[in-house]
């Protein structure tokens, strides 16, 4: 991969992986290992975290599809090898967090994925990313799940 064409995003918008039960099989625990790789980066880089969850959620079973969008992850890294989390010892310490849910998201389950980010100031100090437990019927419903989720975070991290 050291020679190989880099990438500006990390994943194309018009991925969507699904299972990929008719798809060639590859090392699972050469797959696992990268993705172990990319989570650790994730404390740092916040731009990979959606893709690389996504990517891990196929740990079991891994296929070349899936392969294919970790080397991606990759090639985008290589690309933007400045980028990273930087906190300033001037900021404020006001407390923002922001909050989002897409609807049945996920093709396989039909599960929506939920997502919060927390400021401290303009320093980047918590998020998440995670499919939901249950089937939202409605995007209020799928709204509200995460919601609850990020009052949670919020009261945990005042304390």
């Amino acid at each position: 991969m050291e020679k190989a064409k880099t990438s500006k995003t990390p994943m194309s918008t018009s991925t969507k992986l699904n299972k990929d039960e008719q798809g060639k099989n590859v090392d699972q625990k050469l797959y696992r290992s990268m993705i172990g790789s990319l989570l650790y980066l994730t404390a740092s880089r916040p731009d990979i975290l959606f893709s690389v969850c996504l990517c891990a959620r196929f740990e079991s079973y891994p296929k070349e599809s899936h392969l294919f969008a970790v080397k991606r992850i990759f090639k985008y890294l290589a690309y933007t090898p400045t980028l990273g989390l930087w906190y300033s010892r001037d900021s404020n310490f006001d407390l923002h967090s922001y909050s989002d849910a897409d609807f049945g998201g996920y093709k396989v389950d039909r599960k929506s994925t939920s997502g919060s980010c927390q400021y401290l100031g303009s320093m980047l100090i918590s998020w998440f990313s995670k499919k939901q437990n249950s089937v939202a019927l409605s995007t209020t419903e799928a709204e509200y799940i995460v919601v609850g989720s990020w009052c949670a975070q919020i009261l945990w991290q005042k304390q």
